[in-house]
């Protein structure tokens, strides 16, 4: 049954991969709006809960400007003083547009043009058979999907502002 269990949760992963890929190009295309985008996260979790019935599904789409800055999330900012913190008077550049230092510069969302976007879904059920105790496992399952995907150049793509930290 454990073994059984093991497949099982490999399946479910690849199911959710081989979705949220495919939804993934999908919403990288111009005529991709936010109800669009809605609309395809409610296809995969359609397809997902065929073999997984009280499996729920989370989505959380982050937009950065380019890919380098989607590997890094922390907002550049200038050390003036080489402590690794942004401080007082120290000018950084407001990737999300929050007009606030952030660790994460990601901007909420499926983005704009030219926008790289990480597309993050995730399972959460509960395991068919309650052996997993027995080997130190918990009884719910968390799995997750992600992709890193380039939205279509159809128009100027936002900049970043500058701001000072405080």
């Amino acid at each position: 049954m454990f073994i059984f269990d093991l497949g099982f949760m490999a399946y479910a992963r690849s199911i959710l991969s081989g979705e949220i890929n495919a939804v993934g190009r999908a919403s990288a295309l111009e005529t991709a709006t936010d109800q669009r985008r809605a609309d395809m996260d409610a296809r995969v979790a359609e397809k997902v809960r065929l073999i997984v019935p009280d499996g729920t599904v989370t989505f959380d789409r982050e937009s950065f400007n380019t890919y380098g800055r989607a590997q890094t999330r922390v907002e550049p900012f200038v050390d003036g003083n080489d402590n690794d913190t942004c401080d007082a008077g120290q000018s950084y550049l407001d990737l999300n547009g929050n007009s606030r230092f952030d660790l994460n510069g990601a901007r909420a969302g499926g983005g704009g043009a030219r926008d790289v976007v990480i597309y993050t879904a995730t399972l959460r059920y509960t395991r068919f058979f309650p052996l997993a105790a027995l080997f130190g496992m918990d009884n719910d399952v968390e799995l997750q999907a992600r992709t890193i995907l380039k939205n279509q150049p159809f128009d100027q793509q936002s900049q970043p502002t500058s701001g000072v930290c405080a």
